[in-house]
């Protein structure tokens, strides 16, 4: 046993900084889109794939890449996510056509994939238990940080420089980050960590890229259209057949032994619908902000930061309750407390003012705060020795491909409802079409036509449908409450060390 290493928060720190520039791009190229439509003449399938680019890769190499990080050191896969993620940032920035731009962005969540779940995976190898929750607390603040930032900053990048800063804006900051982990994180690594396993990886690999993409063409193609069902009917085919093997192979990529653990379980539900709903919040309410309510991308951002107070003040009262009454009450609390944002949200009016907005979406944030950050923690405790890289691997794997669903999900159920209701009879051919694909282009229409009544629809047909996904949403994580509260053990709080006790420390550490 050796005492915890004193340059951990400033090592955390430096975790937290290299997690900013992922957050970021998470948001940030939205609202560069038309940017780089009329800069690179690029079409729809063009710029669908900037986007769906990088999620591809991303999911896909989660579970294989913190395998490697538990076989080959955390730390050092970790700088090389970090260099890549940076390397693959400034080729965007250069990049002078959507196919370079294109390459960069796969190659950008490559690196996305090693540096999440390792950096994950470093927690409990240089934080003891009583320490934990408090660093799983800054580790998931500085992601969510990003997430409204993004916007923030893409905009004010975009109005003063030109299209290729929203990706060199990620170098100084990976660097950064990179320096600090550098030299402030300890290296650690399981030294009996099994060989890669070849057919799991390629299995989860090709079952979730599969799954992801039909997912992803899903609201595109509609849900019937046979590319799309045979991508995810033959994901979910892939999946199944990645389970099968991974429960006979003598060294596999997933212990499935962890599905037999209650707490994993109900603390993996937990992060999952907590993920799901924060990612489809963060997708369809920008557009209400901004088309309905007449928002620049810059304002949008400021006016998401009271889910992001939120979440900071749910980390910080999670790490005062859970060490009082372990982390079950504190997760279902923060469900039913997401349950409440979302349940008010999903009353809200094309006309309400933005202090009822801001309420909802305070309490929504506060919400996820109490859910991910204790449901995060309760995965990483659960997760047996050695195992840290692959568990955090599976986790975000799980967790990214909820955002992928929720996107996708939440995103058809407002179309659905969107088109249903918004009126277009008695406009041009051409402009109903593009009314009834999307408010935007019911804005773009109404503007070219002059006409007020179709922008009012537009907007109280898009509201119905934010809705009627908050509504969802909130039922959702009300069941999940009640399944926690009814099903899950007890999750007892972490003893902190006596005063002569040595702290506890990862059997697996080693000096950097």
């Amino acid at each position: 046993m050796t005492a915890p290493d004193p340059r951990r928060w400033w090592g955390l720190g430096a975790l937290a900084l290299a997690l900013l520039a992922l957050g970021f791009d998470l948001t940030i190229l939205n609202v560069a889109l038309p940017t780089l439509s009329a800069e690179l003449h690029a079409g729809t399938s063009a710029l669908q794939w900037i986007v769906d680019s990088y999620v591809l890769v991303f999911a896909a190499l989660l579970l294989p890449a913190g395998l490697l990080g538990d076989r080959f050191g955390r730390k050092r896969l970790l700088l090389a996510g970090l260099a890549l993620f940076g390397a693959a940032s400034l080729g965007g920035a250069l990049a002078d056509g959507t196919t370079g731009v294109i390459v960069a962005r796969t190659c950008m969540g490559l690196g996305a994939a090693v540096v999440l779940p390792l950096s994950m995976s470093m927690l409990p190898a240089i934080f003891p238990p009583h320490e934990r929750t408090r660093a799983v607390a800054v580790w998931s603040a500085s992601m969510a940080l990003g997430l409204p930032l993004g916007p923030l900053l893409g905009g004010w990048l975009l109005e003063h420089y030109w299209w290729g800063s929203i990706f060199l804006v990620n170098v100084p900051v990976v660097v950064l980050g990179g320096l600090a982990v550098a030299f402030l994180l300890p290296e650690s690594r399981d030294p009996a960590a099994p060989r890669v396993d070849v057919p799991g990886a390629a299995l989860s690999m090709a079952g979730l890229v599969a799954l992801v993409y039909g997912v992803i063409e899903g609201p595109v193609r509609g849900w019937a259209d046979p590319l799309t069902l045979g991508a995810v009917l033959g994901g979910l085919a892939l999946l199944a057949a990645f389970v099968r093997w991974e429960s006979r192979a003598a060294e596999p990529l997933v212990d499935v032994a962890l599905f037999r653990d209650r707490v994993f379980v109900g603390s993996v539900s937990a992060a999952v619908i907590g993920t799901l709903v924060m990612s489809g919040a963060l997708f369809v309410l920008p557009q209400y902000l901004q088309v309905v309510r007449g928002h620049d991308a810059f304002g949008t951002g400021l006016r998401l930061i009271p889910m992001l107070a939120g979440l900071m003040a749910g980390g910080l009262l999670t790490d005062r309750l859970v060490p009082r009454t372990g982390a079950k009450p504190v997760m279902t609390a923060g469900l039913l407390t997401l349950t409440a944002g979302l349940g008010a949200g999903a009353f809200t009016g094309a006309d309400d003012a933005y202090t009822f907005t801001g309420a909802w979406l305070g309490v929504m944030g506060l919400g996820i705060g109490m859910t991910l950050v204790p449901a995060m923690d309760a995965v990483l405790a659960r997760l047996p020795d050695g195992q840290a890289g692959r568990g955090s691997g599976l986790v975000q794997t799980l967790r990214q491909t909820a955002a992928a669903l929720g996107v996708a999900g939440l995103g058809s159920l407002v179309s659905s409802v969107y088109r249903g209701e918004v009126s277009t009879g008695g406009l041009p051919e051409e402009a109903a079409v593009l009314a009834r694909d999307s408010i935007g282009g019911a804005a773009s229409a109404a503007a070219r036509l002059g006409d007020p009544a179709l922008l009012a629809s537009a907007r109280d047909a898009y509201v119905s449908g934010m809705d009627a996904a908050l509504a969802v949403c909130a039922l959702a994580t009300f069941v999940t409450g009640l399944l926690l509260w009814v099903f899950l053990p007890a999750v007892p709080p972490e003893r902190a060390p006596d005063a002569g006790d040595a702290a506890e420390s990862d059997h697996e550490h080693v000096a950097s």
